[in-house]
């Protein structure tokens, strides 16, 4: 988000933290104790708690009473709370703009505190105040905050101020249906930034949970989403968080990137896996990204994915391991032939590899290697999928003759020389 106004940016509607505010809020508290539209209620929190715990039993919800509204008599020395007189005649109508009119009857809406004891102003009174003082002409917020919004309204009224353009929006749920939490997974921006989510992709993934702008487009960038985005298109229903739709949009922008681009954001996840240090040749690094890059979903996916180019010690999969027992009576004479093909010179003169306008080496070694096989009398199916498994302990990735191109000669032998035994 580039911010306009605000603590980092400044602004002339500063300060910026409510803790700075307290003596704009004691304006205000002031000015509504001289007009006579707020009362001192001396009611404990025993006296409280009694009558809340009356109205549960009766079924009802508490609603103050005005004890003290009614005149109860002000009591020297004691603590007291700041109350607000309300409306108790009418309603008040919130024309939301994604719901419509919303009715409160002002007879359920009770006397509520805006300053405790201690003189601190209280959360409906504060942030209508800070929007009214900073010009917010719309709040757009979740709609559990709702029913905070017809007491926000009559600070409002209270003082004059003109009222915003309201719109509650639907809640963000899990796979789960219940409203989005820790327990779902990570909830923090910077929780996506460290796996490796391009803002792009993020934003992108966030304006389709409970928007939509012709019920088929989805990819958007920034600057469209600035000239299509309507609120009148926003759902009324909660929208369930996807993460594998947040990876598939990754995805999406991770394929479009430019590979040296691409190579520095997989770097330092790389690092973290223990996969390189400061030392590993970058040219080879760039090499493993630039093959990864159609799959990985996440920076940190390339870093999962991409173990067997750099360590030798890894071990095969599941699927690897049945691939490698189900062909017992031939892997050892497929990694004969392959060794012996493989350890040719020519396989590792130095040419250009990924040349995508050009028939690349790889091509002639697939099929220099196929007639090998087939003077052996073993099938395709059953040596590539044997060497695969050898050089990368897994039954997907890139192409094999790819993967055998970037590891090099070298650690394919001490593949090979791993396993043929």
């Amino acid at each position: 988000i580039d911010w306009d106004e605000g603590p980092i940016a400044g602004g002339q509607n500063g300060p910026y933290f409510q803790s700075q505010r307290g003596e704009i809020y004691k304006k205000y508290i002031d000015k509504l104790i001289e007009e006579g539209k707020v009362y001192k209620c001396f009611c404990s929190k025993e006296e409280l708690d009694e009558q809340r715990e009356k109205a549960k039993k009766e079924r009802t919800a508490f609603r103050y009473p005005g004890t003290c509204r009614k005149g109860n008599s002000e009591k020297e020395g004691c603590q007291y709370t700041l109350r607000l007189k309300t409306e108790d005649e009418g309603e008040t109508v919130i024309k939301d703009m994604v719901r419509g009119d919303v009715v409160f009857k002002n007879d359920v809406i009770d006397d509520y505190i805006i300053a405790r004891s201690d003189g601190s102003a209280m959360y409906n009174f504060v942030v209508a105040i800070d929007d009214a003082l900073m010009g917010i002409t719309h709040v757009i917020r979740g709609e559990d905050h709702l029913s905070n919004t017809p007491k926000q309204v009559q600070i409002y009224k209270a003082l004059g101020f003109e009222i915003p353009r309201f719109a509650h929006i639907p809640l963000i749920l899990g796979p789960d249906k219940s409203r989005l939490s820790k327990r779902h997974g990570a909830t923090s921006v910077g929780e996506y930034r460290d796996r490796g989510i391009l803002p792009e992709a993020f934003l992108n993934a966030l304006a389709l949970l409970g928007w939509s702008y012709d019920d088929k487009t989805e990819m958007f960038s920034k600057e469209e989403l600035e000239k299509f985005f309507d609120i009148s298109r926003v759902h009324k229903s909660g929208a369930m968080f996807d993460n594998t739709k947040m990876e598939y949009f990754n995805g999406i922008y991770i394929r479009k990137m430019d590979e040296n681009s691409l190579t520095e954001k997989c770097i330092p996840h790389f690092k973290e896996a223990g996969l390189i240090d400061e030392n590993t040749d970058r040219d080879f690094i760039h090499s493993v990204v630039r093959l990864q890059q159609e799959k990985i979903r996440t920076f940190r996916e390339c870093a999962d994915i991409s173990r067997y180019f750099f360590k030798d010690d890894y071990d095969m999969d599941e699927a690897a391991q049945k691939v490698w027992e189900k062909n017992e009576e031939q892997r050892g004479s497929v990694l004969d032939v392959f060794k012996g093909f493989i350890s040719d010179d020519k396989w590792w003169e130095p040419k250009v590899v990924y040349n995508k306008s050009e028939e690349s080496a790889g091509r002639s070694m697939e099929e220099q290697l196929k007639e090998k096989m087939d003077e052996a009398g073993i099938k395709p199916k059953v040596y590539m999928h044997t060497i695969r498994a050898v050089l990368t302990g897994t039954t997907t990735g890139p192409g094999l003759f790819d993967i055998i191109e970037v590891m090099g000669k070298e650690k394919v032998l001490r593949r090979i020389e791993k396993y043929n035994k």
